[in-house]
């Protein structure tokens, strides 16, 4: 046992996998529509925040797990800056390394909070809408309070950005960010906020440093997880904490989802495979963590490949727009079925890559942060529908459901604001 103040302490810190890469919340994307589950499986679930998630109910949420093991993060990540703070030599590589680090994990904690238990980013009500706590002290005293959304995402960006101002281009511990991690995390960030010229860019700085794709033809689709642990387009592992609901077991994949899929398209028998318990419905076996528990959510090159690609088809620049969808699908068909996308039209050409990013990141931790900046545009708002019990639930476009009710715990403990219903 040892009170962190050494820069190899902080290293040591930041090596804690199970802390810093995983726990983060899964309660959003248990309300989307890429997945549902059998009726009787629903019954048997034990966890009752995750069932109340599944059907958008307004129960209080009972555990804090959620909440407490990604706010674990940030405050691993301030007690690793504050020690820094104290070291006579704020310098080298090996310095500017651990600082960056620490910077992009508390950002990506922070952004996590943000996109389950938050609205959508709206420029125009983000300095009025109830943003997150934002602690960058380590210390346990005083109440934390939440920020409006726009300090919140301002927080964000500007850790992002000293991340990337002093990450190294390569990393080699795989648990750790690069780079092209704190680029692609800024790119994530950009396209949620609708700010689609800055996604472009730090989507573009990303795939200027890192851009392989896993060509699927090379996969062993009888595998029962396909895709390897660390492959070569994670920039950055995260998964959320374990999610009895959304594992491999219980969730099946939406039929109209699975449909979407052509034959040829390997991801058809990559990420999906029928269930053992109905062959007419299909297990989701996409994990980029190989493993069935929870949710990856972790950052890719294929995500930057398709933010690249929605951010150029929204600025106009259909070229560019093509050449990222066409890329990244030639690496998901059968060789001699791949026939390269052509579309003319730019409405058309975005439909076409926001459908694909869908198709690719299911299971990624991203649908729940893309229903909700959709739906603040006509052209693409769905209502999402359940049922469960000979009962109908229904999410609309624009709900204050979209916001996940923060621990009832944590309300009780600190007195902050809890999210409207």
């Amino acid at each position: 046992m040892a009170v962190p103040q050494t820069l190899a302490d902080c290293e040591l810190l930041l090596n804690d996998y199970s802390t810093m890469n995983t726990g983060f919340p899964s309660l959003g994307e248990s309300g989307t529509d890429d997945f549902f589950i059998e009726p009787g499986n629903y019954e048997a679930l034990t966890d009752m925040d995750e069932k109340n998630a599944y059907i958008w109910s307004n129960e209080p949420v009972l555990s804090d797990f959620q909440w407490q093991s990604t706010y674990k993060v940030v405050f691993v990540s301030n007690q690793i800056l504050a020690v820094l703070e104290t070291l006579p030599q704020k310098s080298g590589n090996d310095y500017k390394k651990v600082f960056g680090a620490a910077h992009f994990y508390r950002a990506f904690a922070f952004h996590q909070i943000a996109e389950v238990f938050c609205l959508p980013y709206e420029e125009s009500k983000a300095s009025a809408a109830s943003g997150i706590p934002i602690r960058t002290r380590p210390s346990l005293e005083g109440n934390s309070l939440r920020s409006d959304l726009k300090t919140s995402y301002e927080q964000i960006i500007a850790d992002y950005k000293i991340a990337a101002a002093n990450l190294p281009v390569a990393e080699n511990k795989k648990g750790r960010p690069a780079r092209a991690a704190a680029y692609a995390a800024l790119a994530r960030v950009y396209l949620g906020m609708q700010h689609y010229e800055e996604a472009y860019k730090y989507a573009d700085s990303c795939l200027r440093l890192q851009a392989r794709l896993i060509d699927f033809n090379t996969l062993n689709a009888s595998d029962e997880f396909p895709i390897q642990r660390f492959n070569t387009e994670v920039l950055f592992p995260a998964t959320t904490g374990y999610s009895d609901l959304m594992q491999y077991y219980y969730a099946r994949v939406s039929p109209e989802l699975y449909e979407s899929y052509a034959d040829a398209d390997l991801r058809k028998t990559i990420f999906f495979e029928p269930s053992y318990t109905d062959v007419s419905t299909y297990s989701i076996t996409a994990s980029y963590d190989n493993y069935p528990s929870g949710i990856f959510i972790g950052l890719t090159t294929s995500e930057a490949y398709l933010i690249r690609a929605e951010a150029a088809a929204r600025l106009g620049r259909n070229t560019v727009a093509l050449d990222d969808l066409n890329t990244l699908l030639k690496n998901r068909m059968e060789t001699a079925a791949f026939q390269a996308v052509t579309a003319d039209d730019p409405l058309a050409l975005l439909r076409i890559i926001l459908l694909e990013r869908r198709k690719e990141l299911v299971a990624r931790g991203r649908r729940w942060a893309d229903l909700k900046r959709l739906n603040m545009d006509s052209r693409f708002a769905r209502e999402l529908t359940r049922r469960v019990n000979g009962k109908t639930f229904t999410l609309k476009p624009g709900s204050l459901n979209y916001a996940v009710l923060i621990p009832q715990k944590v309300i009780d403990l600190t007195g902050m604001e809890q999210n409207k219903r």
